[in-house]
């Protein structure tokens, strides 16, 4: 038995400084990652996008902003981006927007005036960057363009209804008295006609203005301004007239009122000519804004920028049924984009 034991103590001493030798590492390996051990955690991201309706334009704008955050590197493997449209729904509105003020996002971008003015107005602690309000400052979603607040900036498209009234007398010289159409209820659109009824005072232009409370009135709305005397219409960026706008399209094709608007999409939609940004690339400029915030630099050393105009779009298809002579960019000034119309 003596000699069992100490053969057992003999063989455990042995294999001690084998098991340590095993067990140490190699000074090379010092400092070295294992492997097939990852100790770099890929960061990853979280987007909103709000609209309140869904247009031509909006869906422009929010491709754009998904653009642009791809073009600045947030792509599909590290970033998570949930948009949400309420369909014209106050309610629904208010519900996506308080959704998006859990804390899970890195910044929330919203499309146009009411979206924007919707989050906010809830004071989010996550940044907003909005897109395409033509007013910020009016619609109460930042006090100073160069000096953001209220943890938001963005881009504006400033809507230039001087410039729009002057290429109407450039394409359509005798025109006698506008007629404005818009919904009260849209900032967007209040702002713009309000401007627009100021160049018209000092032109000493006449003008009549009616108003619509929903889509369905903007036909018998359309009828009522030609009854009024007239002989142009002018659109102003209203999501309210937009979904109505075929009922005035229809109209005034048949009574061969000229019509200008605000937006690309709304000439794609029928009306005639205007001078409008380009939808896609306000997006981008928005995205481009909030990768500006990723980097490190705070929302409020972001300013707000107003988007500059980028060609006259000219429904060519409505310019042949008018007889309307469409000029060269040279004479009018502007880069033409010609929309035909099937």
């Amino acid at each position: 038995m003596k000699k069992l034991i100490s053969l057992l103590l003999a063989l455990t001493l042995l294999a001690v400084p084998m098991l340590m030798s095993g067990c140490a590492k190699d000074p090379s390996d010092a400092g070295k990652t294992p492997e097939n051990t990852d100790n770099t955690k890929k960061e990853t991201y979280k987007f909103g996008i709000i609209s309140q309706i869904e247009n031509g334009a909006f869906l422009d704008m929010r491709d754009g902003i998904l653009s642009g955050l791809e073009k600045a590197g947030y792509t599909d493997e590290n970033t998570t981006i949930d948009y949400k449209c309420a369909q014209g729904d106050a309610t629904a509105l208010s519900t996506i927007c308080a959704t998006m003020d859990d804390g899970s996002y890195n910044a929330v971008f919203t499309i146009a005036t009411p979206s924007t003015q919707a989050f906010v107005n809830m004071e989010s602690d996550t940044p907003n960057f909005f897109c395409a309000v033509s007013d910020p400052v009016a619609a109460g979603v930042i006090s100073k363009l160069e000096t953001p607040d209220k943890n938001a900036t963005g881009t504006s498209n400033a809507i230039p209804t001087s410039a729009i009234i002057d290429l109407a007398y450039t394409l359509t010289p005798n025109v006698t008295k506008f007629g404005l159409i818009y919904c009260t209820a849209q900032a967007n659109a209040t702002s713009t006609v309000n401007s627009a009824c100021e160049y018209l005072d000092s032109k000493d232009i006449n003008y009549t203005v009616k108003t619509v409370e929903t889509s369905d009135d903007v036909g018998s709305v359309t009828e009522a301004l030609i009854a009024d005397g007239a002989d142009v219409i002018f659109i102003p960026n209203d999501a309210i007239v937009q979904s109505g706008i075929s009922a005035l399209t229809e109209i005034c094709k048949d009574e061969k009122i000229p019509t200008y608007c605000s937006s690309a999409t709304t000439v794609a939609s029928g009306c005639f000519a205007t001078l409008a940004i380009d939808d896609k690339g306000i997006g981008e400029k928005t995205a481009a804004m909030a990768a500006q915030y990723l980097k490190g630099t705070a929302v409020a050393d972001i300013p707000a920028i107003v988007v500059d105009i980028d060609y006259c779009t000219i429904n060519a298809a409505l310019a042949e049924a008018l007889d309307i002579n469409i000029p060269d960019a040279d004479a009018l000034g502007y880069t033409i984009n010609l929309y035909e119309n099937k």
